[in-house]
């Protein structure tokens, strides 16, 4: 719980601090402007209160948990896919990067005070699965920390995400994988060739083995 809360401050706060101009620089979400990755920040804060506030029938098990709630493919996103489309349409029509600021702040602000205040032991329900709110909270840590990553891909200047949330969203990925990435990847590394966002050098193909058939793993 308290890793969601300062995964999602920094990113907030990354994006806070970001110049106007930046926010027409690619990010690193194929297709999308940094303007189009905090637009979807700003529904992904919604889905946060939504969930949190659909609680589930108190007689049903979890069926995923914060690793198997995510939804993992090959084939990573090309922009081009009508949802991916839809984000594009919404952001440009905030035109000002200060209103896309305002709305993430107050919707993002509101969606951490009620990961606050959630029982994490309490069950919701969300995509037609039943997990705790402890468990939903987790899986976002990897969320948010991806989405850092690629908010700051073309943005040298703006800082990283937090080092705890990395090594969770790390070991998340591995347990994904169902195996670990070789130790001489730092956590950026493993996220971002893990997940098909940096394509692995030779030297990585070769120290990844059999894991390296397998990538990129896409989860969504």
């Amino acid at each position: 719980m308290d890793l969601f809360s300062r995964s999602w401050a920094a990113l907030r706060a990354a994006v806070a601090e970001l110049p106007d101009e930046d926010f027409e620089h690619p990010s690193g979400c194929a297709g999308w402007l940094v303007r189009d990755l905090v637009c979807h920040l700003v529904i992904d804060a919604q889905d946060v209160l939504i969930t949190l506030a659909t609680p589930a029938d108190p007689d049903a098990g979890p069926t995923v948990d914060a690793v198997t709630y995510w939804n993992v493919t090959g084939r990573p996103p090309t922009g081009e896919d009508p949802l991916d489309a839809l984000i594009v349409r919404l952001a440009a029509a905030y035109q000002e990067p200060h209103l896309l600021k305002f709305h993430l702040d107050d919707v993002g602000s509101a969606a951490g005070r009620a990961a606050a205040l959630a029982d994490p032991g309490a069950r919701v329900s969300t995509r037609g699965e039943v997990l705790t709110a402890g468990d939903y909270l987790t899986a976002y840590v990897l969320e948010w920390t991806l989405h850092h990553l690629d908010l700051i891909a073309h943005l040298p200047h703006t800082a990283p995400p937090p080092a705890e949330g990395l090594a969770r969203s790390r070991a998340m990925l591995e347990e994904i994988a169902g195996a670990a990435f070789p130790a001489s990847f730092t956590d950026t590394d493993a996220l971002l060739v893990g997940t098909g966002r940096r394509a692995p050098t030779g030297t990585q193909v070769a120290e990844l083995g059999r894991l390296a058939e397998r990538l990129p793993l896409v989860v969504g």
